[in-house]
């Protein structure tokens, strides 16, 4: 969006206050200024000239040799093939060394014969507009010899705005908002603006019907004596600055309106207009319009259309029809001003791919008291122009609307203590009302109301008012200092301690065991809770499931995993994967019917069976030792392995070979550790040449997180040096390492400082080791101190 220094002037006074500091100031406190450059900054090298005569070129028919006064005592004589130019006229001259825009650099030249000192301008050749089928002639009133910019007011700057920075605000779409903003800054005063729009007795008032409800507002205002002729210069060269080309006088105050309020507007044509006056409707399928740029554009119902009788004449908001613009014959005009729904508008603009001025400023959810200050002020500025232009009938204003405007409460002490400096409460009241704001004093706050302009999406809250408080009087401004406040450790409960250990597991079990993490849904197919035999047990179900056959929610994790075996398994010999999760078990609901949640690690090593290893070079036997070092790294007790009940061999485990790991004192089992059910196996899909070695486990992490850790104390270094030793027991064979292992350490009487089971032997030829069961004679090696 693009601003006129000039512009804003005529909204307060800028005197004192630079281009720069402008630009400055709403950068510091109201949006984001991307450039700012000078208007067509080589007028300020062109000179108002005055052609004292004019004669025909001695040798060329079309061009005119004229002599020409710059005001410097000099008369200099140019060679013009303008028609128009003719003795007694201002004109732009371009001296011998100007250089105009398209690097067309002005020197003295000869031109048929005749020396020329110069250029007489065009209007297009100062890339002030498109006409070139002339010179520019200037007004009578121009001073002789003063540079073309100050002489026509045309000495002007552009501050271009980001307008990602304005989305939020509709009152600063037009030069006022950002007028009122300067004012508010320096404490300034806004010039008035003509509020009141005159409603004559006589005539009848132009029917209005609103037939939908994304009109809230609709004011039509009948104006006569009006031409189509063109705008003055300083209208044309303000509309310039911005890049809005100039048109006619009327077309050019209605998009000169737009730009100063942010109000959209449109001009009829009245007579092209049907008796039967305005409606607004919805289009019907099929229906088409003509706009304004001569395209014709298919329409759909959720298209909001202006209609003369039932004609379409405008696309709301957006853009108007060919069929009722203004001409040059145009004598009487018929002014919309509306109020159209913000998403309506959107959604015809982008649809058609039609985004213009109008619809950007419509997107921005407009104060709909803004169409009657408009009117006035599109009519104050054309009777200023044409003092015979009046309101031809009462105007029209139909529609239902209500006033946003509204009050809050700001409290000046919650204003000080967010912001951190110590502002009066009579400069809060001053920035608001300097802002439009109206301000009372209350017990112990103030009431503010916000005005309308302000209140459809802006300021709603009393944290809004503060911020509009600190950034008048500038972020910059509030002084550094050290902030003091109590840093409180968060709390730690089981949810925290839960996280901080499964994340423990995680990066051991990621690192060194080169282990892969699974996630996982907690949704459960029927297939699979068959697979693994666990159709007799109890599961929670949801109602509506995300697919068929997903009604079940997992009671353990382990599951999970093993349904991902066979995928893998056809890409790798060799699977490592894990998975940190919960289960949830209905039979342990709470008071308020809430399963038990379990929180688990499930473990699967899978891989080609093994072929002539030793007892400790199974999958089984590694994954022991991987679960003995990761609990031990966790700062537990050693784990205590023993044959499980058969009441807890899980479904997925094989009966005979099912391990359970407690830790220390604790009563539950803390791991449950098997191959795979040889069925189960098979039901996996993991046979023929996929035949593979499963290895599975579950770890209680609820368990884990209630077993206490082992004392850390410092231990001195032994006197003697440590002492490996091989000890042979013959034992029952069905006797638990675990337990064999706990009675050797309780043999060494304290001595024993670590134990490593290395070698199995079965034979005959070691008797009987109890009357019961042949012996198995079991190797350790244990480190003595």
């Amino acid at each position: 969006m693009k601003i006129s220094y000039r512009w804003l002037g005529r909204h307060v006074d800028l005197g004192g206050l630079t281009p720069q500091q402008v630009a400055e100031d709403l950068t510091l406190s109201t949006c984001e200024v991307e450039s700012l450059e000078r208007f067509l900054p080589h007028l300020a090298n062109l000179v108002v000239g005055f052609v004292k005569a004019r004669e025909k070129h001695p040798d060329a028919d079309k061009l005119s040799r004229c002599t020409v006064d710059v005001g410097d005592g000099t008369l200099r004589t140019i060679v013009c093939g303008a028609p128009n130019v003719d003795a007694g006229q201002k004109v732009a001259v371009a001296l011998p060394g100007t250089e105009l825009p398209g690097g067309i650099k002005i020197k003295k030249s000869k031109i048929r014969g005749v020396e020329s000192e110069g250029m007489i301008c065009s209007e297009r050749e100062l890339g002030l507009g498109e006409e070139h089928s002339g010179i520019w002639v200037l007004p009578a009133d121009a001073p002789l010899g003063k540079p073309l910019d100050a002489a026509l007011g045309l000495d002007d700057w552009v501050i271009e705005i980001d307008n990602k920075s304005l989305t939020h605000r509709p009152d600063l779409w037009g030069h006022r908002g950002f007028a009122r903003e300067i004012a508010a800054m320096h404490g300034l005063v806004l010039r008035p603006l003509a509020s009141a729009l005159p409603t004559p007795l006589a005539g009848a008032a132009v029917p209005v019907h609103i037939d939908s409800p994304h009109c809230s507002r609709y004011l039509a205002v009948p104006i006569d004596g009006v031409s189509a002729r063109r705008s003055p210069d300083w209208l044309r060269a303000l509309l310039f600055a911005v890049e809005q080309r100039p048109i006619d006088l009327l077309v050019d105050l209605s998009n000169f309106v737009m730009l100063d309020l942010g109000q959209p507007n449109h001009v009829f044509d009245r007579s092209r207009l049907s008796p039967e006056g305005i409606a607004v409707r919805n289009a019907r399928a099929g229906e088409t319009i003509r706009t304004l740029d001569g395209v014709e554009r298919a329409l759909v119902p959720a298209d909001l259309l202006i209609c003369s009788g039932d004609a379409p004449v405008a696309l709301a908001g957006v853009m108007g029809g060919e069929g009722s613009k203004v001409e040059s014959g145009t004598q009487s005009l018929l002014l919309e001003v509306a109020s159209f729904h913000f998403a309506s508008v959107r959604r015809t603009a982008q649809r058609l791919a039609l985004r213009t001025d109008s619809s950007t400023r419509f997107e921005k959810q407009l104060d709909p008291t803004l169409p009657l200050a408009a009117a006035a002020h599109y009519l104050a500025l054309l009777r200023e122009i044409e003092p015979l232009a009046r309101v031809a009938a009462p105007w029209t204003d139909a529609g239902q609307w209500t006033d946003p405007a509204l009050t809050l409460r700001l409290r000046p002490e919650r204003a000080r203590s967010l912001l951190g400096v110590a502002i009066s409460d009579e400069r809060m009241a001053q920035i608001l009302g300097g802002l439009g704001f109206g301000v009372q004093p209350a017990e112990g706050a103030l009431e503010v109301r916000v005005p309308s302009a302000r209140a459809t999406k802006d300021v709603t809250i009393e944290q809004d008012l503060i911020e509009e408080i600190g950034r008048i009087h500038r972020y910059g401004n509030i002084p550094e200092r050290q902030m003091v406040g109590e840093i409180a450790p968060p709390p730690r409960d089981a949810a925290w301690d839960r996280r901080v250990l499964a994340r423990a597991l995680a990066d051991r079990l990621a690192g060194s065991a080169h282990f892969h993490e699974l996630l996982s849904y907690s949704f459960v197919s029927d297939e699979l809770v068959a697979l693994v035999g666990a159709l007799e047990e109890r599961f929670v179900c949801v109602v509506n499931p995300v697919a068929d056959g997903l009604s079940k929610i997992r009671r353990h994790v382990l599951p999970s995993v093993l349904e991902k075996l066979l995928a893998n398994r056809r890409q790798s010999a060799e699977l490592r994967f894990f998975e940190i999760g919960k289960g949830y078990q209905p039979e342990y609901a709470s008071t308020r019917g809430e399963p038990r949640e379990v929180h688990e690690l499930a473990l699967v090593w899978a891989g080609v069976p093994r072929e002539g290893v030793r007892f400790d070079g199974t999958r089984l036997a590694e994954l022991r030792g991987l679960l003995d070092e990761l609990v031990a790294a966790l700062g537990f007790e050693a784990l205590e392995w023993r044959s499980a009940a058969p009441e807890l061999v899980p479904s997925w485990a094989h009966p005979g070979m099912c391990l359970s790991g407690r830790c220390g004192a604790q009563e539950d089992a803390l791991v449950t550790l098997a191959p795979l059910e040889p069925g189960l196996v098979r039901r996996l899909g993991l046979s023929a040449e996929l035949q593979s070695e499963v290895a599975a486990a579950e770890l209680s992490i609820d368990v884990l997180l209630a077993t206490p850790k082992r004392t850390s104390h410092y231990r001195p270094l032994p006197k003697f040096p440590l002492v490996k030793v091989d000890v042979a027991a013959a034992a029952p064979a069905e006797l638990p390492s675990g337990t064999l292992a706990a009675a050797l350490e309780r043999a060494g009487k304290g001595l024993v400082d670590a134990l490593e089971l290395f070698d199995v032997y079965t034979g005959a030829n070691l008797g009987r080791a109890s009357a019961r069961s042949p012996g198995t004679s079991r190797c350790a090696r244990t480190r003595a101190l």
